[in-house]
């Protein structure tokens, strides 16, 4: 052990910073720059024009509620009766009344039929529709469109729950601005006292969500719409045709509405809280299952997004290199150099990975004061700065790593249409169409 101590301070001393820069340059060129300055510049951007603009907020809200509109909440399940008494619970709390709320059952086998149905009975829910056999979230949420009669539609998990103010936040931009086809709401995970894994999920919905997606979304580059949480005007969703079948379903449908000239922006008021898994196995398959939808939809199904066509935007574009390259692409790279050092160098490992931590925590820290920045709840935020120290491990090689065999596996096997969270017969249908 002291041998390893000697050679690791032996190596700093004789350091020389051309290899530093050699093999760690994109953190300096991409990393450094995206997810610190670009993100800290447009962030305050973006909260001072919402104060300056504060008197056309507010207009917007008066304009909703002069309106009232009906707006349709869908909730699509398989499994989820343990969640409708807490689902009905955030609806009936919402500052916003002009509700209806279409629950759909997916072939459930526990008791969703039963509590939804007495749901309905007592008007608790307003339309409860049930298929005898499982087709898929996608099949159950364009059966609830279908039968659903709201202006808005705001898709929800089940597992969800929603601040009071919630719906209504997540309406106002459509009063706001012209021309928005979605809204996607900001996440917060509920349980992240429960275990490290859902805290290391607290923190990085923080991050990846409650600010980046702010950034994305000044910068017209929001790229989902989460699927827990998301609203629509109904003629946009009857217009590309609804939900299509497969994994990463919400940001399928956000690249569809992106494609026909709609804007898509993200509510940073509209809060909900959900349920994140609790083991890292449970984590790992959610991942896996997440993260080929960026080889199934962006590089396959939506692969004309990067032809320049005479339907070619940039700025759809630039929303699908954003997330290929700093996804996939960086991915890649990493483990590229990762290999090259242990065949070439070994010995250097003993400086690279202290040395890369050491980057990556203070750029983490530099992210997580602007969660402070955008967050009321303060105190909170600064009693998990203790976890901050794990953070880095948990994006930098957990997640990396688990994005990677996702990819992978997409990529060659095509395994997305061999999972179970989707019915194989639709999954057949999908791949045959090319879907």
């Amino acid at each position: 052990m002291m041998e390893l101590w000697e050679k690791y301070f032996y190596l700093w001393h004789i350091l020389d910073w051309k290899d530093i820069i050699k093999w760690g340059w994109y953190i300096f060129i991409l990393d450094i720059p995206r997810f610190f300055v670009i993100e800290g510049i447009t962030l305050y951007w973006s909260r001072s024009e919402r104060k300056k603009t504060k008197d056309l907020w507010d207009k917007a809200r008066e304009d909703l509620f002069d309106e009232m509109p009906l707006v349709t909440v869908l909730v699509p399940g398989h499994n989820e009766g343990k969640h409708l008494f807490k689902l009905v619970q955030s609806m009936n709390r919402q500052t916003y009344t002009n509700l209806e709320l279409v629950v759909v059952d997916d072939g459930s086998t526990d008791d969703t039929a039963i509590i939804a149905s007495s749901f309905e009975k007592s008007g608790l829910i307003d339309v409860f529709l049930s298929a005898a056999v499982r087709g898929g979230k996608a099949s159950a949420a364009n059966l609830g469109l279908r039968y659903s009669k709201g202006k808005y539609v705001v898709h929800l998990d089940a597992d969800s729950s929603l601040e009071s103010d919630a719906i209504e936040k997540i309406l106002i931009p459509f009063y706001r601005y012209e021309n928005v086809g979605g809204v996607g709401g900001n996440l917060v995970v509920r349980n992240g006292e429960e275990s490290l894994t859902t805290m290391m999920q607290f923190l990085e919905y923080l991050q990846t969500i409650s600010v980046s997606r702010i950034v994305l979304s000044k910068l017209k580059i929001y790229k989902i719409i989460s699927g827990a949480f998301g609203a629509f005007p109904r003629h946009v969703l009857n217009r590309v045709g609804g939900w299509d079948i497969g994994p990463g379903l919400d940001g399928d449908i956000t690249v569809k509405i992106r494609k026909i000239d709609y804007r898509i922006l993200f509510e940073e008021e509209a809060i909900c809280r959900t349920h994140a898994p609790v083991t890292w196995k449970a984590l790992t398959k959610q991942r896996l299952r997440w993260s080929r939808s960026l080889i199934r939809f962006r590089l396959r199904k939506h692969n004309d997004i990067w032809q320049p066509n005479k339907n070619f935007k940039i700025i759809n574009f630039l929303s699908f290199f954003e997330n290929v390259f700093f996804s996939l692409v960086l991915d890649l790279l990493w483990f590229f150099y990762m290999f090259k050092i242990l065949i070439t160098d070994p010995s250097f490992m003993l400086i690279w990975f202290p040395f890369k931590y050491t980057i990556y925590l203070f750029m983490t820290l530099g992210q997580y004061s602007f969660v402070f920045f955008v967050n009321k709840d303060k105190k909170y935020l600064f009693s998990k700065i203790i976890y901050i120290p794990l953070y880095p491990l948990y994006m930098g090689y957990y997640m990396r790593i688990v994005r990677t065999i996702s990819y992978i596996d997409e990529f060659f096997f095509y395994d997305s249409y061999k999972d179970v969270w989707n019915p194989l017969k639709t999954s057949k249908k999908a791949k045959e169409h090319g879907m």
